[in-house]
């Protein structure tokens, strides 16, 4: 089997940097950030700050020829992911692997169109409460990257390839029997508290002590259930009750990423949450109320950003 040696990765926010910095501990070559021109000024020679600590990352413009990556690594927001799409070109070959860590639960296919399915594996990121101001970078816990086939009773080469990266680079990770399932449970928890930090714009913190506050959070998810019971998915009650003890768990005064893009003034994934639990819903004939606020506050919201 042959092992990952050059990590491609797109997207150094707060998911892609605390990754990153993993890799570049491990060895600073195996590390390249994909970034085009405007960013590239905006970082070289600038160290970015993981947790207090200095990085100065490799960078690369879309537009360079160069040798393909073993793992390609997908971390921009959903607004993002048709231009990365295009921007990894040059750094998939036949036996990159492709790793996209968004929320929701499309970009596999969106990125497998394109490159073919053969190529992505599933993931995404559970626990990890890292808050980015600038190129400064903090978090109490780096979580675990959840990963893998659709179904892994047995480990595909590519799994297996990712898995030894991991464990060589310190990264915490799981690789789970179902999937598919998990990504739907992830998908519930991003349109529970991603979007009702961002209404409330609330810390972690309200969430483990304002009992108003987790209901609310809670409704979003319980819509969630509903449509994954109509997909043959079947998320339960058991599902929440495995995120509160996560998020009991998690640093206080801890962000999530939707509330951090409200107070930056950047667009939101709504479009990917309430946007696809309401087309869901509409699909399945499924009501979807709280998310149909959601989505109308948080997207009034935005524009009042853009008004600034």
């Amino acid at each position: 089997m042959k092992r990952i040696e050059n990590v491609s990765l797109i997207g150094l926010g707060a998911i892609g940097a605390a990754y990153a910095s993993r890799l570049h501990d491990m060895d600073p070559d195996c590390i390249q950030i994909i970034a085009d021109e405007n960013r590239m000024r905006r970082l070289q020679g600038r160290e970015v700050l993981v947790n207090g600590r200095g990085y100065e990352f490799r960078y690369i413009s879309p537009n360079v020829d160069t040798r393909p990556a073993d793992l390609v690594i997908v971390a921009v927001k959903y607004e993002g992911l048709e231009l990365a799409i295009e921007q990894i070109k040059r750094h998939v070959g036949p036996d990159t692997i492709i790793l996209p860590l968004l929320n929701g639960i499309s970009s596999e296919e969106a990125i497998g169109s394109v490159y073919g399915h053969d190529k992505v594996l599933h993931a995404m990121c559970v626990a990890i409460d890292a808050v980015r101001e600038d190129t400064s970078i903090r978090f109490s816990s780096i979580g675990r990257i959840c990963f893998g086939e659709l179904q892994n009773v047995h480990y595909s080469e590519n799994v297996q390839r990712v898995k030894e990266l991991f464990d060589r680079a310190n990264i915490p990770y799981a690789i789970p029997e179902d999937m598919q399932r998990t990504m739907w449970w992830k998908f519930m928890v991003n349109v529970g508290v991603n979007q009702t930090s961002a209404v409330l714009k609330a810390p972690y913190g309200v969430f483990q002590n304002l009992q108003d506050a987790r209901e609310l959070m809670i409704s979003a998810m319980r819509e969630v259930i509903m449509l994954s019971q109509k997909v043959g998915v079947n998320l339960t009650e058991e599902d929440i009750e495995t995120f509160m003890g996560i998020l009991n768990g998690m640093s206080p005064e801890g962000k999530t990423s939707m509330l951090q893009d409200i107070e930056a003034g950047r667009k939101t994934e709504v479009e990917y949450l309430a946007g696809k639990v309401c087309e869901l819903g509409r699909q399945h004939c499924v009501p979807t109320p709280t998310n149909d606020m959601l989505y109308k506050i948080i997207r009034t919201m935005e524009q009042m950003n853009s008004m600034r």
